[in-house]
Protein backbone atom coordinates (compact mmCIF):
# COMPACT_ATOMS: atom_id res chain seq x y z
CA UNK A 1 0.00 0.00 0.00
CA UNK A 2 1.14 2.95 -0.94
CA UNK A 3 1.54 5.60 2.24
CA UNK A 4 2.49 9.91 2.32
CA UNK A 5 5.58 9.54 4.74
CA UNK A 6 5.53 12.82 7.09
CA UNK A 7 7.32 13.12 10.75
CA UNK A 8 6.97 15.05 13.35
CA UNK A 9 8.09 15.70 16.89
CA UNK A 10 4.89 14.57 18.89
CA UNK A 11 2.06 12.18 17.36
CA UNK A 12 -0.88 12.29 19.42
CA UNK A 13 -3.85 9.75 18.61
CA UNK A 14 -7.03 11.05 19.86
CA UNK A 15 -8.57 14.31 19.26
CA UNK A 16 -10.50 15.26 22.31
CA UNK A 17 -9.85 17.17 25.32
CA UNK A 18 -6.69 15.93 26.42
CA UNK A 19 -5.10 15.57 22.88
CA UNK A 20 -6.02 18.95 22.36
CA UNK A 21 -4.93 20.49 25.49
CA UNK A 22 -1.46 18.63 25.04
CA UNK A 23 -1.04 19.87 21.51
CA UNK A 24 -1.91 23.37 22.47
CA UNK A 25 0.25 23.28 25.19
CA UNK A 26 3.19 21.97 23.55
CA UNK A 27 2.78 25.00 20.62
CA UNK A 28 3.15 27.36 22.95
CA UNK A 29 6.32 25.54 23.88
CA UNK A 30 7.56 25.89 20.44
CA UNK A 31 7.38 21.63 20.11
CA UNK A 32 5.38 20.40 16.90
CA UNK A 33 2.38 18.00 17.11
CA UNK A 34 -0.20 16.35 14.76
CA UNK A 35 -3.32 15.16 16.15
CA UNK A 36 -5.26 12.25 14.85
CA UNK A 37 -8.84 11.54 15.39
CA UNK A 38 -11.22 8.77 14.32
CA UNK A 39 -14.68 10.86 15.20
CA UNK A 40 -15.22 14.07 13.16
CA UNK A 41 -15.39 17.46 14.63
CA UNK A 42 -19.16 17.53 14.35
CA UNK A 43 -19.48 14.07 15.92
CA UNK A 44 -17.99 14.90 19.19
CA UNK A 45 -19.71 18.60 19.62
CA UNK A 46 -23.03 16.27 18.83
CA UNK A 47 -22.01 13.88 21.95
CA UNK A 48 -23.14 15.05 24.95
CA UNK A 49 -21.00 15.29 27.98
CA UNK A 50 -21.08 16.72 31.29
CA UNK A 51 -18.34 18.75 33.11
CA UNK A 52 -17.95 19.72 36.51
CA UNK A 53 -14.44 21.72 36.13
CA UNK A 54 -11.93 21.52 39.29
CA UNK A 55 -10.64 25.45 39.80
CA UNK A 56 -6.83 24.07 38.43
CA UNK A 57 -8.52 23.20 34.94
CA UNK A 58 -10.32 26.10 34.71
CA UNK A 59 -7.28 28.26 35.26
CA UNK A 60 -5.79 25.85 32.73
CA UNK A 61 -8.02 26.92 29.58
CA UNK A 62 -8.30 30.76 30.43
CA UNK A 63 -4.05 30.92 31.37
CA UNK A 64 -3.13 28.62 28.59
CA UNK A 65 -5.06 31.31 26.57
CA UNK A 66 -7.67 28.86 24.91
CA UNK A 67 -10.69 30.84 26.05
CA UNK A 68 -12.20 32.43 28.68
CA UNK A 69 -15.87 31.58 27.88
CA UNK A 70 -15.72 29.08 30.56
CA UNK A 71 -15.50 31.81 33.20
CA UNK A 72 -18.06 34.08 30.67
CA UNK A 73 -20.98 30.79 30.17
CA UNK A 74 -19.75 28.50 33.04
CA UNK A 75 -21.46 28.11 36.30
CA UNK A 76 -19.55 28.50 39.40
CA UNK A 77 -20.25 26.20 42.13
CA UNK A 78 -19.45 27.07 45.79
CA UNK A 79 -20.65 23.76 47.09
CA UNK A 80 -22.99 20.37 47.08
CA UNK A 81 -25.70 19.33 48.43
CA UNK A 82 -25.47 15.47 50.41
CA UNK A 83 -29.39 14.37 50.62
CA UNK A 84 -29.85 12.05 53.20
CA UNK A 85 -31.12 11.02 55.87
CA UNK A 86 -34.46 13.23 55.17
CA UNK A 87 -32.71 16.29 54.43
CA UNK A 88 -30.49 18.67 52.77
CA UNK A 89 -27.11 19.31 54.28
CA UNK A 90 -24.67 21.81 51.99
CA UNK A 91 -20.98 21.24 52.15
CA UNK A 92 -19.74 24.73 51.25
CA UNK A 93 -16.63 24.47 49.49
CA UNK A 94 -15.81 28.40 49.32
CA UNK A 95 -15.88 28.57 53.66
CA UNK A 96 -13.80 24.86 53.70
CA UNK A 97 -11.01 25.21 51.09
CA UNK A 98 -11.23 28.67 49.51
CA UNK A 99 -12.14 27.30 46.23
CA UNK A 100 -14.62 26.56 43.75
CA UNK A 101 -15.57 24.53 40.47
CA UNK A 102 -17.01 25.50 37.25
CA UNK A 103 -20.12 23.56 35.66
CA UNK A 104 -19.31 23.32 32.24
CA UNK A 105 -19.28 20.62 29.78
CA UNK A 106 -17.07 18.53 28.71
CA UNK A 107 -18.42 19.29 24.73
CA UNK A 108 -17.50 22.90 25.24
CA UNK A 109 -14.31 22.42 26.46
CA UNK A 110 -13.46 20.86 23.45
CA UNK A 111 -15.11 23.30 21.25
CA UNK A 112 -12.90 25.60 23.05
CA UNK A 113 -9.81 23.80 21.87
CA UNK A 114 -11.02 22.97 18.64
CA UNK A 115 -11.76 26.52 18.10
CA UNK A 116 -8.33 27.26 19.65
CA UNK A 117 -6.43 24.96 17.22
CA UNK A 118 -8.29 26.45 14.07
CA UNK A 119 -7.19 29.55 14.55
CA UNK A 120 -3.61 29.15 15.01
CA UNK A 121 -4.01 26.89 12.06
CA UNK A 122 -2.36 23.84 14.19
CA UNK A 123 -3.11 20.35 12.10
CA UNK A 124 -5.79 18.38 13.47
CA UNK A 125 -6.73 14.75 11.51
CA UNK A 126 -10.84 14.86 12.44
CA UNK A 127 -12.45 11.80 10.54
CA UNK A 128 -9.37 9.25 10.10
CA UNK A 129 -9.88 5.21 9.90
CA UNK A 130 -7.37 2.70 9.77
CA UNK A 131 -5.24 3.70 13.03
CA UNK A 132 -2.48 1.94 13.99
CA UNK A 133 0.59 2.21 16.03
CA UNK A 134 3.90 0.87 15.19
CA UNK A 135 7.75 0.83 16.53
CA UNK A 136 6.27 1.83 19.66
CA UNK A 137 10.15 0.00 21.27
CA UNK A 138 12.24 2.79 18.86
CA UNK A 139 13.81 5.57 18.17
CA UNK A 140 11.05 6.40 15.70
CA UNK A 141 7.72 5.35 16.30
CA UNK A 142 5.11 5.46 14.10
CA UNK A 143 1.36 6.38 13.32
CA UNK A 144 -0.83 4.31 10.31
CA UNK A 145 -3.67 6.22 9.12
CA UNK A 146 -6.27 6.87 6.50
CA UNK A 147 -7.25 10.41 6.35
CA UNK A 148 -10.94 11.16 5.27
CA UNK A 149 -10.88 11.59 1.55
CA UNK A 150 -8.77 8.09 1.37
CA UNK A 151 -4.87 8.84 1.34
CA UNK A 152 -2.93 6.52 3.64
CA UNK A 153 -0.64 7.88 6.04
CA UNK A 154 2.52 7.17 7.68
CA UNK A 155 3.56 9.63 10.59
CA UNK A 156 6.53 9.24 11.92
CA UNK A 157 7.51 10.69 15.25
CA UNK A 158 9.98 11.48 17.80
CA UNK A 159 7.27 10.68 20.71
CA UNK A 160 4.17 8.81 20.54
CA UNK A 161 1.18 10.19 22.87
CA UNK A 162 -1.80 7.77 23.27
CA UNK A 163 -5.18 9.83 24.52
CA UNK A 164 -7.54 8.08 22.52
CA UNK A 165 -9.96 7.17 25.59
CA UNK A 166 -10.79 4.02 27.31
CA UNK A 167 -11.22 1.72 24.23
CA UNK A 168 -7.16 2.90 23.44
CA UNK A 169 -5.43 1.50 20.67
CA UNK A 170 -2.18 3.10 21.95
CA UNK A 171 -2.50 1.20 25.21
CA UNK A 172 -3.50 -2.03 23.42
CA UNK A 173 0.67 -1.72 21.73
CA UNK A 174 2.68 -1.69 25.38
CA UNK A 175 3.51 -5.52 25.48
CA UNK A 176 1.78 -7.67 28.70
CA UNK A 177 5.07 -7.95 30.09
CA UNK A 178 5.88 -4.23 30.52
CA UNK A 179 2.46 -3.06 32.20
CA UNK A 180 0.08 -3.77 35.02
CA UNK A 181 -3.29 -3.08 34.94
CA UNK A 182 -5.88 -2.35 37.64
CA UNK A 183 -9.51 -3.24 37.31
CA UNK A 184 -12.81 -2.91 39.17
CA UNK A 185 -15.97 -3.37 37.42
CA UNK A 186 -18.78 -1.98 39.60
CA UNK A 187 -22.09 -3.91 40.64
CA UNK A 188 -24.13 -1.11 39.23
CA UNK A 189 -25.00 1.27 36.87
CA UNK A 190 -26.41 5.35 36.22
CA UNK A 191 -29.45 5.23 34.00
CA UNK A 192 -28.95 9.00 32.82
CA UNK A 193 -31.82 11.56 31.22
CA UNK A 194 -31.41 14.84 29.50
CA UNK A 195 -34.27 16.85 30.21
CA UNK A 196 -36.14 20.07 29.29
CA UNK A 197 -37.18 21.38 32.54
CA UNK A 198 -35.92 24.39 34.59
CA UNK A 199 -33.02 23.65 37.31
CA UNK A 200 -34.14 22.04 40.19
CA UNK A 201 -31.61 23.42 42.59
CA UNK A 202 -28.57 25.69 42.42
CA UNK A 203 -25.81 23.37 42.83
CA UNK A 204 -25.45 19.94 42.63
CA UNK A 205 -27.49 17.41 44.60
CA UNK A 206 -25.60 14.05 45.74
CA UNK A 207 -28.75 11.74 47.21
CA UNK A 208 -28.61 8.93 49.12
CA UNK A 209 -31.60 6.70 49.84
CA UNK A 210 -32.72 2.83 50.69
CA UNK A 211 -33.87 2.72 46.92
CA UNK A 212 -30.59 3.75 45.60
CA UNK A 213 -28.23 6.94 44.92
CA UNK A 214 -29.45 9.67 42.36
CA UNK A 215 -27.51 13.19 41.26
CA UNK A 216 -29.28 16.39 40.09
CA UNK A 217 -27.01 18.27 37.59
CA UNK A 218 -27.50 20.72 35.26
CA UNK A 219 -26.57 21.69 31.66
CA UNK A 220 -27.92 24.80 30.93
CA UNK A 221 -30.84 27.09 32.68
CA UNK A 222 -33.48 25.07 29.99
CA UNK A 223 -31.90 21.81 30.08
CA UNK A 224 -31.02 19.06 33.06
CA UNK A 225 -28.80 16.40 33.77
CA UNK A 226 -30.19 13.77 36.12
CA UNK A 227 -28.82 10.17 37.27
CA UNK A 228 -30.45 7.43 39.11
CA UNK A 229 -28.76 4.66 40.22
CA UNK A 230 -29.55 1.32 38.32
CA UNK A 231 -28.67 -2.08 37.39
CA UNK A 232 -26.17 -2.55 34.84
CA UNK A 233 -28.31 -4.82 32.41
CA UNK A 234 -31.34 -2.24 32.74
CA UNK A 235 -32.80 -1.41 29.14
CA UNK A 236 -33.95 1.92 28.82
CA UNK A 237 -37.05 0.83 26.24
CA UNK A 238 -38.31 -0.41 29.49
CA UNK A 239 -38.63 2.60 31.45
CA UNK A 240 -41.59 5.18 30.05
CA UNK A 241 -41.04 8.89 30.82
CA UNK A 242 -43.12 8.20 33.64
CA UNK A 243 -41.43 5.69 35.39
CA UNK A 244 -38.57 7.90 35.18
CA UNK A 245 -39.86 10.88 37.14
CA UNK A 246 -41.60 8.94 39.33
CA UNK A 247 -38.16 7.06 40.44
CA UNK A 248 -36.15 10.12 40.22
CA UNK A 249 -39.28 11.91 42.22
CA UNK A 250 -39.58 9.14 44.94
CA UNK A 251 -35.70 9.22 45.72
CA UNK A 252 -35.07 13.00 45.95
CA UNK A 253 -38.62 13.60 48.35
CA UNK A 254 -37.28 11.11 50.79
CA UNK A 255 -35.15 13.67 51.76
CA UNK A 256 -37.33 16.32 51.68
CA UNK A 257 -36.79 17.77 47.96
CA UNK A 258 -39.16 17.67 44.66
CA UNK A 259 -37.50 17.91 41.24
CA UNK A 260 -39.04 20.32 38.07
CA UNK A 261 -40.03 18.03 35.52
CA UNK A 262 -39.91 18.10 31.40
CA UNK A 263 -39.68 16.35 28.57
CA UNK A 264 -36.99 13.80 28.73
CA UNK A 265 -34.90 13.88 25.44
CA UNK A 266 -31.99 11.58 25.62
CA UNK A 267 -31.67 8.24 27.93
CA UNK A 268 -28.39 6.16 28.60
CA UNK A 269 -27.05 3.21 31.01
CA UNK A 270 -23.93 4.10 31.85
CA UNK A 271 -21.39 1.40 33.53
CA UNK A 272 -19.41 1.85 36.49
CA UNK A 273 -15.46 0.81 36.39
CA UNK A 274 -12.56 1.88 37.51
CA UNK A 275 -9.05 1.38 35.65
CA UNK A 276 -5.42 2.01 36.14
CA UNK A 277 -2.28 0.89 33.60
CA UNK A 278 0.98 1.06 35.19
CA UNK A 279 3.39 2.74 34.34
CA UNK A 280 2.27 5.15 31.86
CA UNK A 281 4.83 5.46 29.69
CA UNK A 282 6.50 2.52 27.45
CA UNK A 283 10.02 4.04 25.27
CA UNK A 284 8.79 6.57 23.67
CA UNK A 285 4.97 5.51 23.36
CA UNK A 286 2.88 7.97 26.80
CA UNK A 287 -0.77 7.11 27.72
CA UNK A 288 -2.95 10.11 29.25
CA UNK A 289 -6.31 10.60 30.11
CA UNK A 290 -9.01 7.64 29.79
CA UNK A 291 -6.62 5.61 27.99
CA UNK A 292 -4.21 5.30 30.92
CA UNK A 293 -7.18 5.14 33.61
CA UNK A 294 -11.09 6.10 34.37
CA UNK A 295 -13.04 6.77 37.53
CA UNK A 296 -16.27 6.08 38.24
CA UNK A 297 -18.34 9.66 37.42
CA UNK A 298 -19.21 10.20 41.33
CA UNK A 299 -16.30 12.72 42.46
CA UNK A 300 -16.60 14.46 38.64
CA UNK A 301 -12.71 13.38 38.51
CA UNK A 302 -12.41 11.88 34.75
CA UNK A 303 -12.14 15.33 32.52
CA UNK A 304 -10.14 16.61 35.10
CA UNK A 305 -7.72 13.98 35.80
CA UNK A 306 -7.20 13.94 31.68
CA UNK A 307 -6.36 17.62 32.06
CA UNK A 308 -3.88 17.28 34.71
CA UNK A 309 -1.90 14.03 32.85
CA UNK A 310 -1.31 16.53 29.95
CA UNK A 311 0.08 19.31 31.92
CA UNK A 312 2.18 17.27 33.72
CA UNK A 313 2.96 15.53 29.91
CA UNK A 314 3.67 18.67 28.21
CA UNK A 315 6.18 19.81 30.72
CA UNK A 316 8.00 16.65 31.16
CA UNK A 317 8.16 16.15 27.05
CA UNK A 318 9.53 19.91 27.02
CA UNK A 319 12.34 18.15 28.85
CA UNK A 320 12.61 15.40 27.30
CA UNK A 321 12.84 17.28 23.73
CA UNK A 322 14.90 20.25 24.36
CA UNK A 323 17.36 17.81 26.62
CA UNK A 324 17.36 15.04 24.34
CA UNK A 325 16.94 12.80 27.59
CA UNK A 326 13.98 10.47 27.01
CA UNK A 327 14.48 9.29 30.18
CA UNK A 328 12.40 12.70 31.46
CA UNK A 329 9.15 10.60 30.70
CA UNK A 330 9.84 8.53 33.27
CA UNK A 331 9.27 11.46 36.16
CA UNK A 332 5.58 12.23 33.96
CA UNK A 333 4.82 8.54 35.08
CA UNK A 334 5.33 8.91 38.43
CA UNK A 335 3.85 12.46 38.82
CA UNK A 336 0.70 11.59 37.13
CA UNK A 337 -0.14 8.56 38.66
CA UNK A 338 0.25 9.99 42.30
CA UNK A 339 -2.35 11.99 41.06
CA UNK A 340 -4.36 9.56 39.53
CA UNK A 341 -4.10 7.07 42.20
CA UNK A 342 -5.79 9.73 45.08
CA UNK A 343 -8.56 10.58 42.27
CA UNK A 344 -9.23 6.40 42.51
CA UNK A 345 -9.61 6.63 45.93
CA UNK A 346 -11.50 9.98 46.00
CA UNK A 347 -13.79 8.52 43.67
CA UNK A 348 -14.20 5.05 45.21
CA UNK A 349 -15.21 6.50 48.42
CA UNK A 350 -17.84 9.01 47.18
CA UNK A 351 -18.95 5.61 44.87
CA UNK A 352 -19.26 3.55 48.08
CA UNK A 353 -20.47 5.86 50.50
CA UNK A 354 -23.41 7.16 48.29
CA UNK A 355 -24.69 3.95 46.35
CA UNK A 356 -26.74 1.09 47.80
CA UNK A 357 -25.22 -2.21 46.92
CA UNK A 358 -27.41 -4.98 45.59
CA UNK A 359 -26.86 -7.22 48.59
CA UNK A 360 -26.94 -4.21 50.88
CA UNK A 361 -28.57 -5.03 54.34
CA UNK A 362 -30.41 -2.52 56.75
CA UNK A 363 -28.06 -1.84 58.63
CA UNK A 364 -25.40 -1.16 55.30
CA UNK A 365 -27.94 1.20 54.36
CA UNK A 366 -27.85 2.77 57.66
CA UNK A 367 -23.99 2.70 58.24
CA UNK A 368 -24.00 4.88 55.82
CA UNK A 369 -26.48 7.65 56.89
CA UNK A 370 -23.90 7.50 59.56
CA UNK A 371 -21.17 8.04 57.51
CA UNK A 372 -22.90 11.09 55.58
CA UNK A 373 -23.81 11.96 59.29
CA UNK A 374 -20.54 12.18 60.51
CA UNK A 375 -18.89 13.72 57.43
CA UNK A 376 -21.56 16.77 57.05
CA UNK A 377 -20.71 17.00 61.31
CA UNK A 378 -17.26 17.60 60.84
CA UNK A 379 -15.39 20.25 59.37
CA UNK A 380 -12.32 18.22 58.60
CA UNK A 381 -14.53 15.40 56.99
CA UNK A 382 -16.11 18.24 54.67
CA UNK A 383 -13.21 20.22 54.11
CA UNK A 384 -11.72 16.49 52.66
CA UNK A 385 -14.39 15.87 50.20
CA UNK A 386 -14.18 19.96 49.57
CA UNK A 387 -9.90 19.06 48.84
CA UNK A 388 -10.91 16.92 46.72
CA UNK A 389 -13.88 17.89 44.75
CA UNK A 390 -12.21 21.27 43.74
CA UNK A 391 -8.95 19.53 43.03
CA UNK A 392 -5.53 18.97 44.54
CA UNK A 393 -2.64 21.20 43.12
CA UNK A 394 -0.16 19.34 40.54
CA UNK A 395 3.34 18.55 42.47
CA UNK A 396 6.14 18.43 41.15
Amino acid sequence: MDRTITSTSVAIVGGGPAGLMLSHLLALAGIESVVVEIRTRQQIEETHRAGILEQDSVRLLVESGVSDRVLRDGDEHEGIELAFGGGLHRVDFRALVGASCQLYPQTEVFTDLADAHAREGREVRFGVSDVTVHDVGTDRPAVFFTDADGTHHELRCDYLVGADGSRSTCRGAVPEASRAQYFREYPFAWFGILCEAPASAPELIYNHSERGFALISQRTPALQRMYFQCDPATDVADWPDDRIWEELQTRLQANGHTLHEGAITSTSVLPFRSFVQEPMRHGRLVLAGDAAHTVPPTGAKGLNLALADVRVLAEELERAIVRKDPSALDDYSVRALRRVWKAQHFSYWMTTMLHTLPEASPFDVRRQVGELTTLVGSTAGSSYLAEGYTGWPTAR
